[in-house]
Parts: C-alpha cells; structure tokens; sequence
C-alpha cells in the first residue's frame, strides 16, 4: 500500500518536517558525489552494532563515539528509492505530528525515536558488523505518533492490485496497525531464519522505532494536545 495524502490538515507550517526532509536530500547528494569513498563514508557514520558493542566493552567511557554514529546514521541513505520513500513518509505524517507536539518537542521526538529504534536493532543483533543507514527507524516513531494522535484520520492509498491501482481512503489506524504487523512479522521471520537484515531492512529498527513513538507522543503531547482540544471545543 502506497500513502498519497492524509485527511488532516496541518494548522502551521512545518517547519522541522521540511528542514529534516532538505538535510536528508543534501546529506544524500554527498553522498552521490563520494564516488569510490562511499563506503569508507557509510561505514564511518553509519550504524555498525559490532563496533558499538566492541566500544562498550574495551571503553565505556566513550559516550560520544558510540552515540554519534547513531544520530548521522538517521541521514543516510542507500539509494534514490530509499531516500525518497523514507521523505515522502515523513512528509505525509510528520507535518501533523510536527503540529501537535511544537517544533522544539518534534525534533527531539524524531531524534528520540530514531535513538530507540538503533537500539533496537542493536539489542537485537549485537555483533552485526553490517552498518545501518536510513531515517526509517525515526520515521517509524512518527507513524506512531501519528497512530496515538489522529486515530480519527484517513490516509489516501494507492493499492496495486495486479495491473489494475486500486486508490481508496483507508482509517489511519487500520494503515498503520498493518505496516507494524507487517514489520513485527518479517522480524519475528527474520529471527527465526538468523537473518535479522533479511531483505537489506533492519525490521526490528522498525518495530523500536513505532513503539518508541507510541510511548512518547503520550507524554510529550498531553498537556498541548488537551489544551488544543479544550480550545477547539470551547462555546466562544
């Protein structure tokens, strides 16, 4: 199922949404001008648990080290379609998000999320030595957002059926419920094969990422989102 738009409009622009969507694009054309240094980059700045488990042990002081990769890790990306499936994503559900919890409150969520979902992912397969690029994991966290804060909303999907694109409006609860199942399930697959970036995805990183994002929002956006509502709602 492929989202084309949602149902709720965004009350400001948004701000962080389009600033993260532009350091993604231009992070990537870098990357696109490094050539044979490509992978030498990814390896740098991606997230490689190996190297992270090895730092904890033999330094554990060295906070920064290991944490850094995680946070560049978030703007890198494997390839046009990566990329551009990852920003389109994010521009259809975090501009609500984003409008919900308040510029300040939405870039530390999404790097929160992102946070959670490496860690995941790393809980999961400490020793991999396979580095973990793309902002899906951050991502993930503001689809779960977006599944707490607009169970109300309905997302415009193209679904391809054969030769013949189905478009119809599906309750967003409905969309997003299925796109975890759907990562909880190839985890669960990729676990039992010992393949846990079956397919190049890091599937759990999903996972830590959505539940991260369900278990935030509710303590970032209650005090706003009552006040919102209370506004909207008022008799004057």
């Amino acid at each position: 199922m492929i989202p084309l738009r949602d149902t709720i409009p965004a009350r400001s622009y948004p701000f962080v949404t389009v600033a993260l969507i532009v350091a993604n694009v231009a992070v990537f054309l870098h990357e696109l001008s490094l050539g044979p240094y490509l992978e030498q980059f990814i390896y740098a700045f991606g997230f490689v648990p190996a190297r992270y488990h090895y730092l904890k042990v033999v330094a554990p002081g060295s906070v920064l080290a290991r944490l850094a990769p995680i946070v560049t890790s978030m703007f890198l990306h494997g390839g046009w379609l990566h990329l551009i499936g990852n920003m389109w994503i994010l521009w259809i559900f975090g501009d609500n998000v984003e409008d919900r919890l308040g510029k300040a409150r939405y870039l530390g969520f999404y790097l929160a999320c992102g946070v959670a979902a490496a860690y995941t992912h790393y809980w999961m397969q400490p020793l991999s030595d396979m580095p973990t690029v793309g902002a899906s994991g951050a991502i993930a966290g503001v689809m779960g957002g977006y599944f707490v804060l607009f169970p109300q909303a309905r997302v415009l999907t193209l679904v391809p059926i054969l030769f013949y694109p189905l478009i119809l409006f599906v309750p967003a609860v409905t969309f997003l419920g299925l796109w975890f199942f759907l990562q909880l399930f190839n985890g669960t697959f990729a676990v039992a094969t010992a393949d846990m970036l079956a397919g190049g995805v890091a599937w759990w990183a999903h996972v830590g990422g959505f539940v991260a994002g369900v278990v935030l929002v509710r303590i970032l956006a209650r005090r706003d989102y009552v006040e919102r509502r209370r506004d909207e709602y008022a008799p004057w």
